[in-house]
């Protein structure tokens, strides 16, 4: 199966989705076809040899194909082809078509005939100058037998000629053409709520050459491995990571955050991010098209073709709501004649008008405008949501899972406690200890020594170390100025036989906190406890108590013992903690929370927890920035280690299901209220006109509130 992905310039409304699925669905090996009516990209699986056939079928439909099917997305520039904007020739067409109209009718107003010649002479200006565009694609519609808008519409502007009404029928075509317009103006501004994201990142990057100087060039002519520079004030256009200089970088398109973040060496920077204070030189490690933030365009581009499932549904009524009103209309404009003997020129009228507002535009175009639009509020928020289902069902979810290492904890353990069991200063004590598991690879060793060199911020001196031996499932041992030393657990250290009351006292005080006890002693007598624990991130309790305040239940799940996940529960307010997990234990975990919550989300780093994530409902990946594999595995990527973005997303989801039901209610309001209007006479086709654009606009505009939603503003804790 091949696959050809094509740019259509004049594809942005469901109505040309559902002419192209109508039209190519008759074409021989075409299978699956996919839209991005937002970025005007129509995806096409065949198997045929070339895609001729598939250029020809477009273009009888009136489809304008821009790009060749080798086009992928972000490979070229033409793929993010700029909706286009209303040309001064169209603007000036349409005031020839409105004046026109509004001429022809002041002269029947004026006493003259409607079907006199200055009037038919007038109307058919206005047509030919507003409306052919309409007529056009009208006849294309009923070729192909699809009961779209613009059938519709061709079909009572004739219907209201063959009557006579000339200036209803050029006002009709004109208000319909104008409504057009305004509607494309109106939806660039969801468009644009992507398209910000690509103007994020500069076109021209300085990079230093063989030679040591610095040289501007294009971004997508940088390669990996290239060191790059950037100004304070300059947005950065690669991803990389920093090898000189400091400075302060605003991360909020990569992590919707907008404090600041310092970078120093060692550090990664992202795309479109801002340089704020210094100076910065990094190594570029993606080129133009692969950096996080291309990525995260890509994604939400993606996830604009599928449908939500609120949008699978207007579709599919869509497709029987039209045909049965062009049925209702066919029999109000012929039963009342032909049984009541009824004038049929005034019932012939009202079947126009009815056609007028079957029109469907307002109801089938509310759903992809609100669902981008809540797409988009993520995206600006660091949540990258991987389609409209996922943000759609986001509302329904009863009780959310959480792994520990790395999602409420920082995972990485870290020195809490140093309790002294002889007279010797704590410096002392730690600096020993250090100094011993300088030379061992276990984490917690790692924990200790960083803890003497505070994080690596100091050069504090080890002491030098004879017969080190690291003793498997205890600790380890070295000789330190003559002294044989032990470091380990509390196996090691009843092994030795130095295990009294007050350290069992500690150790179990430690225990129940959730701390990992680790002992240095000689072979005769116990000299300090150390505590290690991974600690909390410090938005960890504030993210579990927005979940409470939502109704969701907060469930831990860990591989740590239970009595630690009992202990980070406590800590942070989570309903039920359970310890001592293997991962397809958590799997069963996750089936008992589906049957008895329903929806469940499940939040991990998006690697070791693929398999949790993958089963749950929806399945959050934390800490993705720079990542590929947690963007392909989640159905929602948070994009720094905000735990807080949980619940933020699922507010979004509960305000995005409101906001679509409303748009329903609204579009199908509106057009029964004129149904009504219609059949007592009191409803004229321009008035439908005006309805029909008017539940357009309020649709889009309502579903794009959705793009001021605020996520929790970001505390200065934990950063």
């Amino acid at each position: 199966m091949k696959q050809s992905v094509y740019v259509i310039s004049n594809m942005d409304c469901p109505t040309e989705e559902a002419l192209i699925r109508k039209r190519l669905g008759s074409v021989p090996g075409i299978g699956e076809l996919s839209f991005n009516l937002m970025a005007r990209r129509l995806t096409v699986m065949h198997t045929l040899d070339d895609d001729q056939a598939i250029r020809d079928a477009l273009r009888e439909i009136g489809m304008k194909t821009d790009t060749g099917p080798q086009c992928q997305p972000g490979s070229c520039s033409t793929c993010k082809v700029e909706s286009p904007v209303v040309s001064r020739r169209t603007w000036m067409l349409m005031a020839v078509s409105g004046a026109a109209a509004i001429a022809a009718e002041i002269v029947a107003w004026s006493g003259a005939s409607e079907q006199s010649v200055a009037v038919i002479s007038l109307a058919l200006l206005s047509i030919a100058t507003g409306g052919l565009g309409t007529l056009k694609k009208g006849w294309i519609a009923l070729k192909n037998f699809t009961m779209n808008m613009n059938f519709l519409m061709s079909v009572a502007v004739i219907g209201a000629i063959a009557i006579g009404e000339w200036p209803e029928a050029a006002v009709v075509i004109f208000l319909f053409a104008l409504a057009e317009l305004i509607e494309t103006l109106s939806l660039e501004r969801a468009k644009n709520a992507i398209k910000g994201l690509m103007a994020m990142t500069p076109e021209i990057a300085t990079v230093q050459l063989d030679n040591g100087e610095w040289q501007d060039m294009a971004a997508a002519d940088v390669r990996i491995g290239h060191t790059v520079r950037v100004k304070p004030g300059e947005r950065i256009p690669l991803d990389g990571v920093v090898t000189a200089g400091g400075s302060s970088v605003n991360q909020a398109p990569i992590t919707g955050e907008s404090i600041p973040v310092v970078k120093a060496a060692g550090d990664p920077v992202f795309a479109g991010t801002l340089n704020e204070r210094g100076m910065l030189e990094f190594r570029v490690t993606a080129n133009k098209g692969n950096t996080t933030l291309d990525r995260i365009i890509h994604t939400v581009q993606e996830a604009q073709g599928q449908r939500a499932p609120t949008q699978r549904f207007v579709d599919q009524f869509a497709r029987y709501y039209t045909p049965a009103v062009v049925v209702f209309a066919v029999l109000v404009a012929a039963l009342p004649p032909l049984l009541f003997g009824a004038e049929f020129e005034p019932w012939f009228y009202k079947a126009l008008v009815m056609l007028v507002i079957a029109c469907p535009c307002a109801l089938v175009i509310s759903t992809p405008v609100t669902v981008v639009s809540g797409l988009a509020a993520a995206a600006r928020q660091g949540i990258l949501v991987k389609g409209g289902v996922h943000l759609e069902n986001g509302r329904l979810i009863k009780a959310v899972a959480l792994d520990k290492t790395g999602t409420l904890t920082h995972g990485r353990p870290v020195v809490t406690d140093v309790v002294p069991l002889v007279e010797w200063p704590k410096d002392k004590l730690l600096q020993l200890a250090a100094s011993v598991d300088a030379h061992s690879e276990h984490p917690i060793a790692a924990a200790i020594v960083s803890a003497w060199q505070d994080g690596g911020k100091t050069e504090r001196a080890l002491l030098p170390v004879a017969s080190f031996e690291s003793i498997t499932g205890r600790g380890a041992k070295a000789v330190v100025d003559g002294q044989l030393y032990y470091v380990g657990n509390h196996r090691q250290c009843e092994e030795l036989g130095v295990c009294g009351l007050h350290v069992e006292e500690v150790l179990g005080r430690l225990e129940k906190e959730g701390k990992t006890a680790v002992i240095l002693a000689t072979a005769s007598e116990p000299l300090c406890i150390i505590g290690v624990a991974d600690t909390l991130r410090g938005h960890s309790a504030e993210a579990i108590s927005q979940l409470h305040a939502l109704g969701v239940a907060s469930v831990m799940l860990t591989g740590d013992n239970q009595i630690t996940a009992g202990a980070i529960a406590i800590q942070v307010g989570i309903d039920d903690a359970r310890g001592n997990l293997l991962p397809e234990e958590k799997l069963a975990v996750i089936d008992e929370l589906i049957s008895r919550y329903g929806k469940v989300g499940m939040v991990g780093d998006g690697i070791n927890d693929a398999p949790a994530l993958a089963k749950a409902s929806i399945g959050f990946a934390m800490g993705s920035a720079g990542t590929d594999t947690a963007i392909e595995t989640a159905d929602v990527a948070l994009m720094d280690d905000d735990l807080r973005k949980v619940p933020h997303f699922i507010r979004l989801s509960r305000d995005t299901s409101r906001v679509l039901r409303q748009n329903i209610a609204l579009a199908i309001g509106i057009k029964a209220v004129f149904f009504i209007l219609a059949l007592a006479g009191q409803a004229t086709l321009w008035m439908a006109v005006f309805a029909d654009m008017g539940a357009s606009l309020i649709v889009v505009f309502n579903g794009m509130r959705l793009l001021k939603l605020k996520a929790t503003p970001p505390t200065s804790i934990d950063r």
